[in-house]
């Protein structure tokens, strides 16, 4: 397994985020999702700057190789508990990178008083989610573009803040 080290977003990942995800969506949803669904999903077009800014507002973590190397996986966590984003390049997929970003995402969450997560979780992540105490509230489907994905809502308790911040 690469050694891998989880760091803050910095302006100018744009880019290298934005091929994770398209390779993440398009090299591992591939065995839960058509083609059609993939490419509404996760299509090759895109407006950089609109996800410049999507970045810029999630500020996500970055699971980095070691010696600045290449970017294997990035995940967030906003304020209330969402994690909006969270995907891991198909060349480092089952090598630890998913369970390190989200130990990440629990220590920040711990850091901040947050008492519960939440995911809209693509099936294929769904397992991983599952494993990582996370439970489906509901089964959704979403629109993207015109074509309908299948996803389920989960959320976990953590155990901080408990009835301070309920």
């Amino acid at each position: 397994m690469p050694s891998v080290s989880i760091r803050n977003f910095l302006p100018g990942d744009e880019p290298a985020l934005r091929a994770v995800f398209h390779a993440s969506v398009q090299g591992l949803a591939c065995k839960h999702y058509t083609a059609e669904q993939l490419a509404a999903w996760a299509p090759l077009e895109h407006d950089p700057a609109q996800w410049a800014q999507r970045m810029q507002a999630n500020q996500p973590f970055i699971a980095q190789a070691d010696e600045g190397g290449a970017i294997a996986g990035f995940a967030d966590l906003q304020a209330d508990g969402t994690i909006d984003m969270f995907y891991v390049a198909p060349a480092f997929a089952g090598q630890g990178v998913a369970r390190a970003l989200m130990a990440h995402i629990h220590a920040q969450a711990v850091a901040r008083g947050i008492a519960r997560l939440h995911a809209h979780v693509s099936l294929t992540a769904e397992p991983f989610f599952a494993a990582q105490g996370f439970v489906v509230q509901a089964r959704q489907q979403v629109e993207r573009a015109g074509v309908v994905l299948h996803n389920a809502r989960m959320d976990k308790a953590l155990g901080v803040g408990m009835g301070a911040h309920s």
